[in-house]
């Protein structure tokens, strides 16, 4: 199943931007180059299994798998840019303004996340349950908005080069990492017709999945290395970030991501709807190695 999900998420995303433009081509192709360049499809991936508990049809919301895919990726084309992260490689490959410029990495952000909305707002058009559906693009507007993605991510940037204490780690990680892994969930939930408890509960378990995620990624940016990880590592140190790792070890951001794996699995095992594939997505998460 997860095969057939990405490669169907894949051959959407590859195909969304081909034969487009005129003298504006350079916008589809570097949106295009940033959505291609690789990537484990996460959030579009929860999305599915997710929709999948309640219905068994996820190709019909393949749509808002890809949208939550391309706001993911203009969020990291952004925090690639040299006036946050000054990053030169995602995904192993050129980062978009190191291949297309930084204007055109500013603009090709700027055009996923309006495609974003332009593909679920015609989803809304053409359902049969449009309040559904604007209910799930609501959801995914407000985690990815200021009350989510780019609040923490705010927050991100004013403590750059500052010591935090776990509260703002936990402040930023919840809001910068866990938001879009909530709407992606939630919005499977949402759109699989899932009671509104059902909902709250995908909420708290892909908080969880999304703190546990950030841990991890904290403790391969030191324990990793570049080739294996498809980006530069040690990047917290030079850029002087405070994470879980340089407050409390890494044995003991091990146990947390621990800990916040099992309170999703948990919590997961409680709803009436099963999905093994999707405790198996999140067990993969929680324990990759990239």
């Amino acid at each position: 199943m997860f095969n057939e999900m990405k490669s169907e998420i894949n051959s959407f995303l590859l195909n969304y931007f081909k034969n487009k433009g005129t003298f504006n081509k350079v916008i589809y192709d570097s949106a295009s180059y940033s959505l291609n360049i690789g990537g484990k499809r996460i959030r579009p991936l929860l999305m599915l299994l997710t929709y999948n508990m309640y219905k068994n049809n996820w190709k019909d919301i393949i749509e808002f798998s890809a949208a939550i895919e391309m706001i993911h990726t203009y969020s990291l084309v952004h925090d690639d840019l040299p006036a946050m992260d000054n990053d030169e490689y995602r995904r192993g490959k050129k980062t978009t303004h190191i291949a297309f410029g930084e204007d055109m990495a500013i603009l090709a952000g700027d055009a996923l996340l309006n495609y974003a909305f332009e593909i679920m707002s015609e989803a809304v058009v053409n359902s049969k349950q449009p309040e559904k559906m604007a209910k799930a693009m609501s959801t995914i507007a407000k985690k990815a908005g200021v009350y989510g993605m780019i609040g923490g991510q705010t927050v991100d940037v004013l403590n750059e080069e500052r010591p935090m204490d776990i509260d703002t780690i936990n402040f930023i990680y919840k809001l910068k990492t866990s938001a879009l892994i909530e709407a992606s969930m939630m919005t499977g939930a949402i759109l699989g017709n899932a009671t509104d408890d059902d909902i709250k509960k995908m909420e708290q378990i892909a908080r969880n999945v999304g703190l546990a995620f950030q841990i991890q990624d904290d403790i391969l940016d030191v324990t990793s290395t570049t080739e294996e990880l498809g980006k530069p590592v040690l990047s917290d140190e030079k850029n002087h970030k405070t994470t879980y790792v340089t407050l409390m070890g890494i044995d003991d951001a091990k146990k947390k991501v621990e800990d916040y794996s099992n309170d999703a699995l948990n919590l997961l095992d409680e709803l009436n709807y099963k999905n093994e594939f999707l405790n198996n997505l999140i067990n993969e998460l929680i324990n990759r190695k990239k």
